[in-house]
């Protein structure tokens, strides 16, 4: 009995056991089976559902799309003869995706370029904002022994590769540098800009000039390379390329030979030179000193050197041809002339004596020749420049007549060039100067303006225009800069046409007349602009000395004795041939003094080589035997 119940015992314990193992394994296949399931259901959501999307992605982790940078446009001459192309640029990137010990690379890198690590460091915060794929710019325009090194040590730079980069040649150095301006990187402020949607960080923008005026011409547009790559981001082969297209071309106005010409007889001084064609409006030089140093912008101005420019007394920064404001001297003395004329105030051969000075009201206004000119009629006083002479007509017209003239000559307002930051000028009337100095006008505030002293200003390019309206009979054109937009063949996609944008008022009989007194005030014996006289030709010009400011210790002092700041402004606008004319010209040096002796052989240099047919062909002439 003992025997059964110890065996029934027995059974009993399997049973439960059974029991419970049973309810183990079921519990184990349902987690089993639950398991399998999520399993299951995952590899369907990512091989299936999402199997499109994870199969392009590992596409991407092994092929790199690499963005190919277009040419910009070459900017040519009204020739066809280029200022600005392209040239290869080899730039260090870095990209963060393939950096795995980013700390150590940079470090490496900095002491490869010999450059502070701050520098690297710099670039890196400010790619803050830019997708981890896109590469950063760490250096630019490396050079050849650099290249190299960094080729044959990729391994121990891992995330550090070379982009090569058309960026701008200039064929000609600095030449119409504050015409072409300069390229940049792009900010973070141009980037949301909604016209900038194709830019991302670290791409060349124009920045001044016409590189930015022209940026959408210019860009052309980008290409796309293809590219497979290992786990370690190292390029293997290369699969595909989507040429770029190149940007437009831009044809100017400009002649290359007079605007080298014209920048070499700046060189060392302060001003600008502007030439025009007379009957289309044309610009043919537009020259402004010192230049921009383009090379310096290429890769990136620091801090220091553009503070050196905004300090720098002579101000490189400035186009002085479009926004130096000076006063206009005796190159005025043309619209007081008009003025006078039209006014029928005078006629030609109405004459005024210049004893060397006039008085009115107590105060004396001297003329620039002490011993005076004697009995003075308009072809003389505009051949000798008396000031007296133009004090009495400028009285006699009244200053807001005056103005009304200098305005139909284009003064006292933008011209429209197609330029950034121009600047107007000011020509004075009496609501001026009520709305602006809250003071009646004073008569004496005439005298000299009728000088062009005063407050009145002018540009060189306003000056010129002036000059050319006077020399054409009164037909005031828009500077035209651009001539043709040309597409990367050279075929016209935009061509643009001269714009009249107003005449002169009086008649053409009155300003034969004022261009007869200027073509004396060049060939006469006693003429202010001898020194821009050709046997050749005869050349029509007015002289202009631009008081810069009155201080009395200086009055008797020799010019080169005087400080330079305190010197007068040199003035000299032309225009020639005189029975035909085609150019006019405009020089300002600042502080020259003279305009006779500084700036009129400056003008002769530009003349001599528009007319070098002419002036050669006379030559031949005169040598050959009678």
């Amino acid at each position: 009995m003992a025997v059964r119940r110890f065996i029934d015992l027995i059974y009993k314990y399997d049973e439960m056991e059974l029991i419970t193992l049973k309810k183990r394994v079921d519990i184990a296949t349902i987690i089993i089976i639950f398991l399998m399931a999520v399993l299951v259901g995952r590899l369907w959501y990512l091989q299936i559902s999402k199997g499109d999307e994870y199969a392009a992605l590992s596409e991407n982790n092994r092929i790199r799309v690499r963005e190919i940078v277009a040419p910009r446009g070459d900017i040519l001459d009204r020739n066809g003869k280029m200022i600005i192309t392209n040239r290869p640029c080899f730039n260090i990137v870095w990209n963060k995706e393939d950096a795995p010990d980013p700390d150590l690379v940079i470090k490496r890198l900095a002491a490869i370029l010999n450059i502070d690590i701050s520098e690297l460091l710099d670039r890196i915060r400010e790619s803050s904002g830019i997708p981890r794929h896109v590469p950063v710019r760490l250096k630019e325009d490396i050079d050849w022994s650099t290249l190299v090194y960094i080729e044959n040590h990729r391994f121990d730079l891992p995330g550090i590769s070379i982009e090569a980069l058309p960026v701008r040649e200039y064929l000609y150095g600095n030449c119409a540098s504050h015409i072409i301006g300069y390229l940049g990187q792009i900010n973070k402020k141009e980037l949301q800009d909604p016209h900038n949607q194709n830019y991302h960080g670290g791409e060349q923008i124009g920045k001044t000039g016409l590189e930015r005026i022209f940026e959408n011409e210019l860009r052309g547009e980008k290409g796309q390379r293809y590219v497979e790559v290992d786990v370690h981001g190292m390029e293997q082969k290369q699969l595909k390329n989507q040429d770029p297209l190149p940007g437009n071309d831009i044809q100017l106005t400009l002649d290359l030979d007079l605007q080298l010409i014209a920048e070499k007889a700046l060189e060392g001084k302060a001003g600008a030179v502007v030439t025009m064609d007379v009957n289309n409006g044309k610009v043919l030089t537009l020259a402004s000193s010192p230049p921009l140093q383009l090379n310096e912008f290429l890769g990136g101005i620091s801090s220091r050197e553009w503070q050196a420019h905004l300090d720098n007394p002579l101000h490189p920064l400035l186009n002085k041809a479009i926004q130096g404001q000076y006063p206009p001297g005796s190159t005025y003395k043309i619209v007081t002339a008009l003025a006078g004329l039209s006014e029928k105030v005078i006629t030609p051969e109405t004459i005024f004596y210049c004893p060397g000075s006039m008085t009115l009201h107590g105060r004396r206004y001297s003329c620039w020749k002490s011993s005076g000119h004697g009995a003075v009629n308009l072809n003389r006083a505009l051949a000798e420049s008396c000031d007296v002479y133009f004090y009495q007509v400028g009285q006699k017209v009244g200053i807001n007549n005056l103005a009304a003239y200098a305005h139909s000559l284009g003064l006292g307002k933008k011209t429209g060039i197609n330029l950034e930051h121009e600047k107007g000028g000011l020509i004075p009337t009496k609501n001026w100067k009520l709305k602006h100095r809250g003071e009646p006008w004073q008569e004496g505030e005439t005298i000299s303006a009728s000088i062009g002293q005063g407050f009145n200003l002018a540009t060189p390019l306003q000056i010129c225009r002036m000059m050319a309206t006077a020399a054409n009979g009164g037909v005031l054109y828009k500077p035209m800069l651009i001539q043709a937009i040309l597409d990367p063949e050279g075929k016209t996609i935009k061509h643009f046409e001269p714009m009249v944008t107003g005449h002169a008022l009086g008649t053409e009989k009155y300003l034969e007349e004022i261009k007869k007194g200027l073509v004396s005030a060049v060939n006469d014996k006693h003429g202010t602009g001898e020194k821009a006289r050709f046997a050749a030709f005869k050349v029509g010009g007015k002289t202009g000395t631009a008081q810069v400011v009155r201080l009395a210790q200086y009055r008797s002092v020799p010019e080169d004795k005087v400080p330079y700041k305190y010197r007068d402004h040199a003035w000299f606008t032309c225009f020639a041939p005189a029975e035909k004319p085609e150019i006019a010209i405009a020089v300002v040096v600042e502080h020259g003094g003279h305009g006779g002796s500084a700036a009129a052989p400056m003008a002769r240099k530009i003349l001599a080589e528009y007319f070098k047919t002419r002036i050669n062909d006379h030559q031949e002439k005169k040598d050959v035997p009678l």
